[in-house]
Formats: C-alpha cells, structure tokens, sequence
C-alpha cells in the first residue's frame, strides 16, 4: 500500500499536502482500494467559497459504496479538480496525482498538528484491519 511520507493524513482516510499555506487534499490509495472501483465523482464546494475542518468537499460512488471526503483544514478553496467529475477512475489509478480533490488556502495551521503523519497512519491502518 502507497502512503507517502510527505503527507498528512486524516483518520476519515484524507490526504493533505501542505505547500505553505496552501493544501491539496484527495483521498489515499487505501481508501481508494477499499472503494474499488470509482465511478462517479461530485465535488460540492467551489471556488472562493469558505469552509470548515471536518465539512464534505466531495461525494464519490463506487460499485461497492458510496463515501463522502472531509476537508483536514479549514480555509478557503482555492481550485477544485473540474477534471475528475468527467474521469472518476483517476482515482482509482493516482490517488495522491491527478485525482487531487480540492485545493484549499490553510486558515489555521495548527489544525495540521491534530492529523497523522505517514507512520502514524500506517498504525491506524493497521489497528483498523
């Protein structure tokens, strides 16, 4: 399983990467694996709009199940991947690439402080299974 070691990660199975203040989130390779195949993408916020930690950005549908993905961070969006809606199976294909969800302008950096680090959420994964 992928889980790089320069993100963080929410116990929701979100990923951030943190380039100043600025977050791409997406969801990781296990929450993806767990989904299967994805086949339908919705996000729900949108540009310049405001929204808190713990709030859903987006909606996916898989054959198996449908999930919501939770923003780690408050803040403002900054972009969202207007590509993914037309090409659900990025997410399948590369969760931490091209299948970034939204990309979000940090309002509280110590929120990243409360989410876990590659290792730490090795060890989530594997009290989980």
């Amino acid at each position: 399983m992928n889980i790089p070691a320069d993100l963080k990660y929410t116990e929701n199975d979100e990923w951030i990467r943190v380039d100043g203040n600025t977050g791409t989130v997406g969801i990781s390779d296990y929450a993806q694996d767990q989904l299967s195949d994805i086949v339908f993408v919705e996000i729900i916020v949108a540009e310049g709009e405001t929204h808190k930690k713990g709030e859903s950005c987006a909606t996916l549908e898989s054959v198996k199940a449908a999930a919501d993905i939770y923003l780690p961070v408050s803040g403002k969006i900054l972009a969202v991947n207007e590509s993914l809606p037309d090409k659900p199976e990025l997410v399948n294909s590369d969760p931490y690439g091209e299948a970034w969800m939204v990309k979000i302008e940090i309002e509280d950096a110590s929120e990243l402080d409360g989410l876990l680090d590659a290792a730490g959420y090795q060890e989530f994964l594997a009290k989980k299974a």
